[in-house]
């Protein structure tokens, strides 16, 4: 009886039905191509699920074994991973498409991926995952002007796009629609990683930062920002400028967490443990210490600003402030301006503050820093009721997320004309950066109140606590 021949991919002399036939593995490979092309195309567009598997990504992980068990066949499974490589789609990151809804649903910011959302949590996307088939996020995106220009893709690790660099560790890359200078719009940008930081535990720390406001590459961040996360995350905030990805600026993220919706889809308790976690870290951060004797102080201090939605009559309404703290027993006023204040600085100071007093503006995301049932008493110039929208609002809503009582606001009736009616939107930028007047009658009843309202609460608590508070215990301590 004839043997068959021996088959191995090392024989000159090959069989006709040999697997390793040059002709029979172009007929496999050709269409074998076409399909995973077709299917990184068709996943782009289309939502995925957090229970998807691939079959892709095993699939590399075999030809890894098939080319160290058969090392003749290796380059024909190189030439497979180069075409894949060759095939990883870019797509923009500010998706032009959906400027009219810019952030709303899954956003114009990677548009074609969505979201992660258990109910009560933060929105996120991770990479590598089981919603991406285990594909690195990889992005073009050192353009600091058009959002359009830069571009992002999905890629399995061992075919990455030609000349990727990849960042090793973990990258958290953030969308804000608005800025990271302003205190108020770079935090909300934040809080939703500090959550991510905080769930279940892992406490992941980042090894740098990515940025983008409308797609745009941002490479800095506000001092106050910048200081708050460094407390949070117990190290250094490196903002990446992808000047080491080479030419083609192409960086692939071993591993990244991305966020786009700021704090859209937190429960309220959620939002008052991240809160609660940065507020001890950043006293933890400035070596604030918390004496016990201080239950029976009331710390009434009023944050001014100069210019835009300040006092016009800034000693006036300090005076009616003072001759009411005068009249309670332990309340000691303080009048601070947190442009002349360090980050450290204003950590100390709220943590000395029972009632803040405040007009309207950034300086009033300090308030989560004080003590939990602390007051906020707010101020607006004229016009602001009704044409100012809902984020009027958001230090409301920060009292609120944080544990604070947000006391109400008073608006002035008072304030520069405007040549059309009242409630025209056109009337908005008169009124946006107005100065504030007083009510003498008013402010005296209204801190009068408030004041008996602290004073009460911190003659509960002083029954309750006669012993120094010590700082520590702060979650992923």
């Amino acid at each position: 009886m004839a043997r068959a021949p021996t088959e191995s991919c090392g024989d000159t002399n090959i069989s006709h039905w040999s697997f390793c036939s040059p002709k029979l593995f172009i007929y496999i490979l050709v269409p074998f191509v076409i399909l995973l092309i077709l299917f990184q195309i068709q996943f782009l567009d289309s939502p995925g699920s957090p229970s998807s598997s691939s079959p892709s990504w095993p699939l590399i992980q075999s030809w890894n074994a098939v080319s160290q068990e058969s090392p003749n066949c290796s380059h024909e499974l190189l030439a497979l991973a180069e075409k894949l490589s060759d095939a990883v789609t870019f797509l923009p990151l500010k998706d032009l498409r959906y400027a009219q809804t810019a952030h709303q649903g899954h956003t114009w910011f990677m548009s074609s991926l969505y979201d992660t959302h258990v109910e009560g949590e933060v929105q996120y996307q991770q990479y590598p995952s089981a919603t991406s088939r285990g594909r690195l996020l990889c992005i073009k995106g050192r353009d600091t002007h058009d959002g359009a220009r830069n571009s992002y893709a999905l890629a399995w690790q061992n075919a990455l796009p030609r000349n990727a660099t990849v960042l090793t560790g973990l990258t958290f890359v953030s969308y804000n629609h608005y800025n990271y200078d302003n205190i108020w719009h770079g935090l909300s940008a934040m809080v939703p990683f500090v959550a991510w930081h905080l769930r279940d535990g892992q406490c992941a720390v980042p090894a740098r930062w990515v940025l983008y406001h409308w797609g745009e590459l941002r490479i800095k961040m506000g001092p106050w920002v910048k200081s708050l996360m460094q407390a949070t995350f117990g190290g250094s905030v490196n903002i990446e400028e992808f000047g080491d990805s080479g030419d083609e600026g192409v960086a692939c993220f071993e591993e990244a967490v991305v966020m786009r919706h700021n704090e859209g889809g937190m429960s309220r308790e959620r939002r008052m443990e991240v809160y609660d976690m940065m507020r001890c870290k950043a006293r933890e951060y400035c070596n604030v210490r918390i004496e016990g004797s201080g239950l029976t102080v009331i710390g009434l201090t009023m944050l001014m600003r100069t210019g835009a939605r300040s006092f016009r009559n800034e000693s006036a309404v300090v005076g009616i402030f003072q001759r009411e703290c005068g009249k309670v027993e332990g309340c000691r006023l303080t009048v601070a301006y947190s442009d002349n204040l360090t980050f450290c600085q204003q950590v100390k100071l709220m943590s000395l503050t029972d009632i803040l007093v405040s007009p309207h503006g950034a300086q009033l995301t300090n308030t989560f820093l004080m003590d939990k049932n602390s007051s906020v008493m707010e101020f607006f110039p004229k016009g602001w009721l009704k044409l100012a929208g809902v984020g009027q609002y958001v230090y409301h809503w920060i009292a609120s997320w944080s544990g604070m009582k947000h006391e109400g606001a008073w608006r002035d009736p008072n304030g520069d004309d405007c040549p059309y009616p009242e409630d025209d939107h056109r009337c908005m930028p008169i009124y946006k950066n107005g100065r504030i007047g007083y009510n003498n009658t008013f402010f005296e009843e209204w801190a009068r109140n408030v004041l008996m309202k602290v004073k009460t609460r911190k003659m509960e608590e002083a029954l309750n606590k006669n012993t120094t508070l010590v700082l520590g215990g702060c979650a992923c301590s």
